[in-house]
């Protein structure tokens, strides 16, 4: 196996710059598109071990990734606790039960959703044999903040004045919510460790609507929990977790004291600056702005290279986008934006 991109995260020596791509297994790729045909709609692609697999592989087989990342989606736990999850064509996620008044939040299911999200584990175990040690093998989650905020609009917003309006006049009915969800990310993501994941990734896509007091109580607070009840060992290995909050630049000492190994970067923070904030706590990934792979190849070697010019060191950063690659993006930008890592990453650790 691989062993850059774990060792990165725990900034241990390494042969090259590790790299890997948020939704590396997406819209972008003619394969993928073509699963996703066969599966009739995205929950179906979801919801099935074998094509979670085989799109899961697909960029592996495609490029020269340091990683897969289990093809999944974050709000998999609000559905396995019986909001409905749904997809509207062009409109994203929907919940056909949000959690709209007071009452639904407090009769939302405590048990383990373990036992309705099997299909995830199914499919670590499967992507884990088919990897075949090529490469380690990410699991996640979302937040537990940015989980309620789908829960109580019912989808995606442009202002989640729904969920900031609860947080503000019902403050124990969001923290009764997310503790609950805290609990079931833990169980899930315990879930997939058993099932073979090789570290762990939170994403917290909207704890930037957040000011610092709030986003330290009803954001950052959960996924420490998070960290502390996670597997951190298993199996003989350790396994690393990485925090990831979109728009969190004003946070990032926080997020580094809350005992995670990396901190994951949006393209709006200067790897530089963070390092000298928090890069002798913690690993760093990122933070390549996605829209750069728009750009002529020339041009994405050079954003590439500035980042990595900018990281002082011999590892402890995983080269990533600082967001989710987006569903137009011609698939050998991709390619020139791997290479490049491993070209340029590899002059900088020697």
């Amino acid at each position: 196996m691989s062993s850059d991109y774990i060792n990165a995260l725990l900034k241990k020596p390494i042969k090259r710059t590790p790299v890997w791509v948020m939704r590396q297994a997406g819209r972008y790729l003619p394969e993928y598109r073509h699963s996703r045909k066969k599966a009739g709609d995205f929950l179906t692609l979801c919801k099935s071990p074998q094509l979670a697999c085989e799109v899961t592989l697909q960029p592996i087989e495609r490029f020269d990734l340091d990683a897969a990342i289990v093809f999944s989606d974050i709000l998999t736990i609000p559905d396995a606790m019986g909001l409905g999850l749904y997809f509207s064509e062009g409109e994203g996620p929907k919940f056909s039960h949000p959690l709209n008044t007071l009452k639904s939040i407090e009769k939302l299911a405590k048990s383990s959703v373990g036992d309705k999200l099997t299909y995830v584990s199914d499919a670590v175990s499967m992507i884990k044999k088919s990897l075949n040690g090529k490469v380690p093998l990410i699991g996640f989650s979302g937040s537990p903040w940015t989980l309620a905020t789908y829960m109580i609009e019912g989808g995606g917003s442009k202002n989640f004045s729904k969920a900031k309006s609860l947080m503000y006049k019902n403050p124990a009915h969001m923290h009764q919510l997310l503790d609950k969800l805290a609990l079931a990310v833990i169980d899930y993501l315990n879930g997939q460790i058993e099932s073979g994941v090789d570290s762990l990734m939170v994403f917290d896509t909207w704890g930037g609507l957040l000011n610092k007091p709030s986003y330290e109580e009803f954001s950052l607070r959960y996924m420490c929990k998070i960290v502390e009840g996670v597997r951190r060992e298993y199996a003989g290995k350790t396994i690393p977790i990485t925090l990831f909050t979109k728009g969190g630049a004003m946070w990032l000492e926080q997020i580094a004291d809350s005992g995670c190994d990396a901190v994951a970067l949006d393209w709006t923070t200067e790897i530089k600056d963070a390092q000298q904030r928090i890069g002798n706590k913690v690993a760093l990934q990122g933070n390549l702005d996605p829209c750069v792979l728009y750009a002529s190849p020339e041009r994405i070697r050079t954003e590439v290279q500035k980042i990595l010019t900018q990281f002082s060191g011999n590892t402890g950063h995983i080269f990533n986008l600082g967001h989710g690659i987006l569903p137009d993006i011609n698939p050998e930008h991709v390619r020139v934006l791997v290479d490049s890592v491993h070209e340029f990453g590899v002059q900088n650790n020697n």
